[in-house]
């Protein structure tokens, strides 16, 4: 009888352990995994940040191939004194007369579908980098993939003003 009650006893102790030690194994994997991801964030903000820091003074210009609604991403910044001074990132029709942000029936179906138009969404967006100086912007709600594209654009426009390059980028943006 005191057999049994000892196994038991000591069945019981090795559940306990097993469960302790599982539960700090995974609770390191998520601290692991939470250190790592906050290791990236940091890389990719100080790089960015050194980045920020060797602009050259000059015009830079990205732009992408059209989409499949005959629009491209054209995105051009000034830089002065090392500093980003102008933003103007819109997107343009093929025929090269159209703003997005200007095309008012495109604008009101967007605002009345998400609650922003292009219009606010990109001076939002163009703002928000002249005033923080950096690619990572808050994305806009309800225009989330010109945000997107609005992010690509600007790191490779820093990548080219931190070499000097004045040469108009090309931007995949991805279909």
């Amino acid at each position: 009888m005191k057999k049994g009650t000892l196994l038991k006893s000591l069945a019981l102790l090795g559940a306990a352990t097993l469960l302790v030690a599982c539960s700090n194994n995974s609770s390191d994997t998520k601290s692991d995994a939470k250190e790592t991801t906050t290791t990236t964030m940091e890389k990719k903000d100080d790089s960015q940040k050194e980045m920020m820091m060797d602009l050259q003074d000059g015009t830079y210009t990205a732009e992408s191939d059209f989409d499949e609604h005959d629009y491209k991403v054209m995105h051009t910044i000034v830089v002065k004194d090392g500093k980003i001074t102008e933003s103007d990132f819109d997107y343009y029709s093929k025929d090269g007369n159209m703003r997005k942000s200007e095309n008012e029936e495109y604008n009101k179906n967007m605002k009345e579908k998400s609650g922003t138009s292009s219009k606010e969404a990109i001076d939002k967006l163009n703002q928000e980098l002249v005033d923080g100086q950096m690619a990572e912007v808050e994305v806009v709600s309800g225009a989330t993939h010109t945000s997107e594209n609005f992010v690509k654009s600007t790191e490779a426009l820093l990548k080219a003003a931190s070499e000097g390059n004045t040469e108009t980028v090309s931007i995949d943006l991805g279909k």
